[in-house]
This record gives structure tokens, C-alpha cells and sequence, in this order.
């Protein structure tokens, strides 16, 4: 028996997934919030000249009916909750995509004319008030400044007054030690302290302080109000915050009247005089899919045209430049058309996705929307995938970061999707509307009647949730609810 040995060649048919560039890119893309989505979209503007912002809908021009729509059937007629129940939902899915018209009248005011806001030559439509035109208000450093300024006079006070300003903590505190302030500055410690004790009275009183115990007894001074018994009450904070009155009480020399009273005037102080004054309010959520009922039973869902990135391709510059350019710049120019299609057909199809998720979601959850929260049903990933026909990494990159506005508020899309708990009935129920039942008990106890663990696990298997009192901790803890031993207290602690 021989073996040939030697060079052969062989032919083979295999299959494999390739991960090109553009691939990954689509991946990232539809894993990206709307923020995500846009910066890259404006990077794409940057680097590809075939590639133009959508204008059209801004220009108010007219617009054309969606390309796409997704309609949902709904079943049969029932009262709320049957509908509840029901695993149908009653839904209508109108996909907004960008419209890709490649020509638009911007429109605007003329030359040398007036115009109201947006270009509007009337100014009926114009929404801002008198509070849009105010001057912004001062900060806290500005507004600690000016009383510096006012207050004291002499040169070298002001550099140190300057200094806690600007070593101001957000809060209001100023935790640096005086002696090591003053030997940084070069200056007294004496005066160091003088300044601050005249800072301390500032608007607002009690900052510049060290700790709590001395911002609240700056604004009892304030007040008045700094006797030997609150300054006593000041100095066992630590029993006040475990609720301990008995030894409050002894500490304080005073009766449980008195000490109420004494109690009720540390909560009208502010424990943190800086963080309210430069506060700002959080930037509001703009949410991927707007959602509203439909007059004829359902809902609608639709993309918020605000969020969803525009592109279009320049089809007619492309085709002019690539007659006149050389070898070099056609190659480049095509590179450049196959990706700006590419960037085009990849937004579309992460709309589609979005909305198509979104729409088996609210199908899903049907009986959230129409009775709260304590109809929220378990869900995972595998059930939308399941129903969409999708994989469940690409479900999971859909609702990361994807904000829905719904009658109920505005939630992200992985807001539903809940762990089961058993049901002693066979029925399996949400954690997070077990989570809600239990926040709903302990809400409504009475002071004489607090619900420990073992009480909650009791209620909760009566109405058919089967679940275990470490569970009930642990949703406990997560809620930030005491434990019926501090509740107790604070119940019987006068309001």
C-alpha cells in the first residue's frame, strides 16, 4: 500500500459569517440611544459630501404619508379587564420615516423684513414670554460675592472670604480646617475664624459651616432659637436618627411635648443651604417612541420625528462629479455613494426594528397601560424575540437606551421586562408589581399596625403570590423602605 505524496488541489463549499466593517457599524447603530445616533449621523455629514441633511420637515414644507406602516389586529370587543387578561392587543403602528425628497423650499423671511420666530413674517405663533427675555439669575458664588463685597471692608478679609468662596463645597459646607486654611493664606487663624463666623450669616444662613451639627445651630442662632436644650438636641443627632426619644428626652432635659417641638424646628432648617440655590433641574427624557390611544380601541405607536436622525443621498451631485473626476477621485466618490446608501438603508431598517420591538411590547403589555402598574406581567427577552422573529441580542440592543412616552409616563423599553414570580395558583406574577404591592401595604399601615416581613409574606400568599420573606427584604431594601422596627419609631414620632 502506497501514499502519493504531493501538491493537490481540492474544491470546497462551506458557509461562514463574515463581520465586515459596514456590519458591525449597523450593529453599533442600532445598539446606539438617539443621542448616540445623531453625533454619529453629524460625523457621517462631515466625512462623506454625498451625504446631506433632511431638511424637509423643518422647512414646513408638505409632507408625505409614511412609507411604511405596521398594523396590528385586535380582538373582539371585552370590558378592561378581559382585556387585561388577554394576550391581544388592539394596536395600531404607523412607522414615521424620514422623507427622502431630494428638493425643498427653505422658505424664510426676505430681505430687510421683520420676522417672527422660526422666519414667520407674524408673530401670533410665537410662544416665548416675558420670563424668556429675563436676565439669568446669580449664582451662589455671585450671590455670596456681592454680600462680600457689602459686608466686609477691609482688603485682606475679602482675600480670605474669596478663598472659602471659591472652596465652597456644593452643598454649602466648608470642610477645610481653619488652621490649615490660614497657614495656606498666610494669614491669622484668629481672622481666618472671624471671617468665617461673619460668612456663616450670609443668605443663605448656615453656610460655610463644618459639619451639620454647626450649619444648624448657625441657623438657630439665626432664629433665636439655640437654647441649652436644642444645643443638647445638637449634640445627639445620632439618637435622632434612630428615632431613640427616650434618651432624647433625658439628654435633653425636656418632656416629649418639648422635645416634639424641638424636633419639629430642626426640620423647618435646611441641612444643605448651597445644593438648592444653583439647583437645576434635570434635562427631560426625549423619548424614541411616542404612543397615544386610538378613538377606535388600541393604541398608536409612532417614532418621534425629533430623535430620528435625516439623511439623504445627493444623488444628483454624485452623477454630475463621477463624469467629471479622474480615475482616483471616481473610486473614491463611489466608495463614498455606497456608503452614504448604506448609512441611508441602515437607518432605516434600525426605525423599523425600534418600532416593530416596540409594538410587541405594548401587545405584551396591554394591561399595564390600560390599569397600572400592578398588571405588569412577567416578561423576558425571549418572549419578544419569540414574537418578532428576531434574536434576542438584537432585542436586547433595540430596548437598551430606547425610551417610550406612554400614558403612564415615559419609560425605557427595558423597564418591561420583569422576572416571574410563582403564583400559588399556577399564575406567574411580575416582580416589579410584586415590588409595587408591597411599597402599596406599607404606605397604607397605621401607626399602631406596622406590617413586618412575615405579615407582608402573609398578605402577599393570601392573593396568590408565593414568595419568600428573604425576598421580601431584599425587595424591601431595594424600595429604601425601613424596617418595621424603624418604621415603628418613625410612626410614633410626631410629624
Amino acid at each position: 500500500m502506497s501514499y502519493a505524496i504531493g501538491p493537490r488541489l481540492d474544491l470546497r463549499q462551506t458557509q461562514s459569517l463574515v463581520m465586515t466593517p459596514q456590519l458591525r457599524q449597523a450593529i453599533k447603530l442600532l445598539q446606539f440611544s438617539n443621542l448616540e445616533a445623531t453625533a454619529f449621523v453629524e460625523e457621517e455629514l462631515e466625512r462623506n459630501p454625498l451625504l446631506e441633511r433632511d431638511e424637509t420637515a423643518e422647512s414646513g414644507g408638505p409632507e408625505r404619508p409614511a412609507p411604511d406602516q405596521v398594523a396590528i389586529p385586535g380582538p373582539e370587543p371585552a370590558d378592561a379587564a378581559a382585556e387585561a387578561s388577554s394576550d391581544v392587543l388592539t394596536a395600531e403602528a404607523t412607522l414615521e420615516l424620514p422623507d427622502y425628497a431630494e428638493t425643498y423650499d427653505p422658505g424664510g423671511a426676505g430681505d430687510g423684513v421683520a420676522a417672527g420666530r422660526g422666519g414667520n413674517l407674524a408673530f401670533e405663533d410665537d410662544e416665548r414670554t416675558v420670563d424668556d427675555f429675563a436676565a439669568p439669575a446669580a449664582t451662589l458664588r455671585e450671590h455670596l460675592a456681592e454680600q462680600l463685597r457689602l459686608s466686609l471692608h477691609d482688603p485682606a478679609e475679602r482675600l480670605i472670604g474669596a478663598a472659602m468662596i471659591a472652596l465652597l463645597e456644593p452643598s454649602g459646607r466648608l470642610s477645610v480646617d481653619t488652621a490649615a486654611l490660614a497657614a495656606v493664606l498666610g494669614a491669622d487663624a484668629a481672622v481666618v475664624a472671624s471671617v468665617r463666623e461673619r460668612m456663616m450669616r450670609f443668605d443663605p444662613t448656615g453656610m460655610f459651616a463644618r459639619d451639620l451639627k454647626e450649619c444648624l445651630a448657625v441657623q438657630l442662632a439665626e432664629r433665636n432659637r439655640l437654647d441649652p436644650a436644642m444645643q443638647a438636641l445638637l449634640d445627639n443627632l445620632d439618637l435622632l436618627a434612630r428615632r431613640d426619644l427616650k434618651r432624647l428626652m433625658a439628654a435633653c432635659g425636656v418632656d416629649a411635648a418639648d422635645l416634639t417641638d424641638m424636633i419639629a424646628e430642626l426640620r423647618r432648617l435646611d441641612p444643605k443651604p448651597g445644593a438648592s440655590f444653583d439647583a437645576t433641574p434635570p434635562p427631560p427624557v426625549v423619548p424614541d417612541v411616542l404612543m397615544r390611544p386610538d378613538p377606535r380601541g388600541g393604541w398608536i405607536l409612532e417614532l418621534n420625528p425629533e430623535t430620528m436622525p435625516r439623511v439623504l443621498v445627493n444623488h444628483g451631485f454624485s452623477a454630475q462629479a463621477l463624469t467629471r473626476v479622474s480615475r482616483e477621485d471616481r473610486a473614491f466618490l463611489t466608495e463614498k455613494l455606497q456608503t452614504a446608501n448604506w448609512l441611508v438603508k441602515s437607518l432605516q431598517q434600525r426605525a423599523q426594528t425600534i418600532l416593530k420591538v416596540a409594538s410587541e411590547i405594548v401587545r405584551q403589555q396591554d394591561g399595564f397601560f390600560r390599569l397600572g402598574i400592578g398588571h405588569l406581567r412577567p416578561l423576558i427577552l425571549r418572549d419578544i424575540a419569540a414574537a418578532v422573529e428576531m434574536h434576542e441580542s438584537t432585542v436586547s440592543r433595540v430596548t437598551a437606551n430606547k425610551y417610550i412616552a406612554t400614558p403612564r409616563g415615559i419609560h425605557e423599553l427595558k423597564y418591561f421586562f420583569t422576572t416571574a414570580i410563582s403564583g400559588t395558583d399556577g399564575e406567574s406574577h411580575s416582580a416589579e408589581a410584586v415590588r409595587y404591592r408591597i411599597k402599596a401595604m406599607v404606605d397604607a399601615e397605621r401607626s399602631d399596625d406596622v406590617l413586618s416581613d412575615d405579615a407582608i409574606v402573609t398578605i402577599l400568599r393570601r392573593e396568590g403570590v408565593d414568595i419568600a420573606r428573604r425576598t421580601v427584604a431584599k425587595y424591601r431594601e431595594a424600595l429604601r423602605i425601613p424596617s418595621s422596627v424603624q418604621r415603628k419609631r418613625e410612626k410614633a414620632m410626631p410629624a
